[in-house]
């Protein structure tokens, strides 16, 4: 997932007479990708290849994408959740039991499969949660890096936080990698996934495949975990 590539440029096209907006993102890749998420159409192409081709291609599976988009329409939004007390919310794929507790100083508290949380006047239960899931995630995933690196001969990199919705990583052309905070409800395994495929980057900036092979050698088992990291993206509660 590297983050220096051209910016993506909006586009047109008519499908069963309908008119379709899509994304184009010019990269390095070899191929013509075509993927559609809750921002719609998107169509990553090779540097050179010609704008005819690559409108031929979203024709020839046009009635995939007319489906698709159906599909995401008809998806409900993930549901937004209001810390109280008693609730759970995922970490590392298992319950994690919140208790709420007013106190004058805001202040959190890990304790096995529960999470204590002492709000105040300034800074509320879900700000609160926020902060704390953060703090784990840092940890973690610093400590998932390290452990990471050396096997491929690399340092580990500098590791920043996101909170994109719908990107789980990416790797600077200058070795700086971004994960995002929420892959801390995940099981370890997808976290380790995410990792090892930014990890691969420092290595091949790009999905040819000699990347792959990069994170087959982290994570032999990429292909399965690519499908939980989908599945548990779209169960991951959002906060108010």
């Amino acid at each position: 997932m590297p983050s220096s590539t051209p910016p993506e440029a909006s586009h047109r096209i008519a499908l069963a007479g309908r008119e379709i907006a899509y994304q184009l993102r010019r990269s390095q890749r070899r191929t013509i990708g075509l993927a559609i998420d809750h921002r719609g159409l998107r169509v990553g192409a090779p540097l050179r290849a010609r704008h005819g081709d690559i409108e031929s291609l979203i024709r020839q599976h046009g009635q995939w994408v007319l489906d698709k988009l159906a599909a995401w329409q008809e998806r409900p939004a993930p549901a937004r959740l209001e810390v109280s007390d008693g609730c759970t919310v995922p970490l590392l794929g298992q319950a994690l039991t919140i208790t709420v507790t007013p106190l004058g100083r805001a202040r959190w508290q890990f304790a096995g499969d529960r999470l204590h949380l002492w709000p105040s006047a300034t800074t509320d239960a879900n700000q609160l949660l926020e902060k704390a899931l953060r703090e784990k995630a840092r940890a973690l995933f610093a400590e998932r890096l390290a452990h990471y690196a050396p096997r491929l001969g690399v340092v580990a990199p500098p590791l920043r936080l996101s909170a994109a919705r719908t990107r789980w990583g990416s790797c600077s052309h200058h070795g700086g990698i971004s994960l995002n905070w929420r892959l801390i409800h995940m099981p370890l395994p997808v976290i380790d996934y995410v990792v090892a495929h930014e990890l691969a980057h420092l290595k091949e900036m790009n999905h040819s495949p000699r990347f792959w092979s990069v994170v087959e050698q982290l994570c032999p088992e990429w292909r399965a975990r690519r499908l939980e990291l989908r599945h548990h993206g779209r169960q991951i509660p959002q906060l108010k």
